[in-house]
């Protein structure tokens, strides 16, 4: 289905101020949708968000999803065609450090939407985000699917499988019938780069944070593997699960895999090599035997047949071009700070173009 079907519809992005969600932002925007988004104050400066000024073009609010009355009033009186829960904490050394607000966010958080939606009368397709870490991982070669057992030895991957759980729970009480106004389904992604993110204990941040000051950036676990990809690929994804679960009821209490083609798992050394082709002056350093908080899975990768095989879904970029479209944000920013706001919109259209000459149907 074709991502036009969001023009003119009132949109809610909850989280809309991280990372994800001022790039989802951005795309609804530039599909003509009518935007209200729902978070905190974003938790790192520099900020997408605050840097694309966007808050002219959105209803921009300030609030906790966790407080269930007001989001219940806001989303009552909103009647959104569509629903995209990105808020989160979604920093695994941080849930070590916080597990209470952990699975407060992310359990309650969605607890706090799905009750809400429960008294829309309008037709409502609702996104919940999730992870890829709420897999029990046992550390497979091959590629997690959506029917594979959910847990999780972190606390953010345990409240991320608790969150489907959650979510799973509405579809069958609340939901089940065909009939049903409000159609919800799960997205499963991770391991994101690009352009705006800033976030702390994240391995392209923590580099670019290094190469701007001149100094050198220190690697923790060089040689982990990592299915590395664009942070427009998972959003793709959302669109399009959302788009295609507002016409298709059959779709409704799914979960979807949105993951990169296996020739986008490298070592994260091998990541910070291929950034420095695109940004002078590179230095790094291994920090491998230093311990790191808690437990780190050497790899997860998805397996993402089922969104190909109903959504028309797939990845578009490539390493390469992942690699080289995130430094290339990041170098503008630097340059010429000001230009944020187009040079955001010109790469959701240059990644737009890709897929479109790659035949993929929710672009065409």
């Amino acid at each position: 289905m074709s991502l036009n079907v969001f023009s003119g519809k009132k949109v809610l992005v909850t989280g809309h101020t991280g990372f994800k969600g001022s790039w989802l932002v951005t795309w609804l925007i530039n599909l003509g949708a009518e935007v209200t988004g729902v978070a905190l104050e974003p938790h790192t400066s520099p900020s997408h968000f605050a840097l694309l000024k966007v808050t002219s073009q959105i209803k921009d609010l300030r609030m906790d999803i966790r407080d269930d009355k007001n989001v219940a009033i806001l989303i009552q009186e909103l009647k959104p065609d569509f629903i995209f829960h990105l808020a989160a904490q979604a920093i695994v050394a941080d849930s070590f450090k916080e597990p209470f607000e952990t699975f407060d966010i992310n359990v309650m958080g969605t607890v706090s939407v799905l009750n809400a939606v429960r008294g829309l009368k309008n037709d409502c397709a609702v996104v919940i985000i999730t992870s890829d870490k709420c897999y029990e991982n046992v550390g497979w070669d091959w590629g997690y699917r959506e029917n594979d057992p959910l847990g999780g030895v972190d606390p953010y991957s345990a409240s991320k499988a608790a969150a489907e759980n959650v979510v799973s729970s509405f579809a069958r009480s609340y939901f089940a019938s065909p009939n049903s106004n409000i159609r919800i389904a799960t997205a499963r992604a991770g391991n994101v780069i690009g352009g705006g993110d800033w976030s702390d204990n994240r391995i392209v941040p923590d580099c670019i944070r290094a190469w701007a000051s001149g100094s050198v950036a220190t690697i923790r676990n060089p040689l982990s593997t990592r299915p590395w990809q664009h942070v427009l690929e998972p959003l793709s994804g959302y669109l399009a699960l959302a788009a295609s679960l507002s016409g298709s009821p059959k779709l409704s209490g799914s979960s979807f895999n949105f993951g990169p083609s296996n020739d986008v798992s490298f070592t994260v050394g091998e990541l910070v090599n291929e950034m420095s082709n695109y940004w002078p002056s590179v230095t790094w350093k291994s920090a491998a035997e230093t311990p790191s908080i808690g437990y780190e899975s050497p790899l997860l990768q998805l397996n993402c047949e089922k969104a190909r095989s109903q959504l028309g879904w797939r990845s578009v970029l490539n390493f390469t071009e992942t690699v080289k479209m995130t430094a290339e944000w990041y170098k503008t920013f630097y340059d010429a700070e000001s230009n944020i706001y187009g040079n955001s919109f010109s790469q959701i259209d240059q990644y737009v173009e890709a897929a479109k000459q790659r035949g993929l149907e929710w672009a065409i």
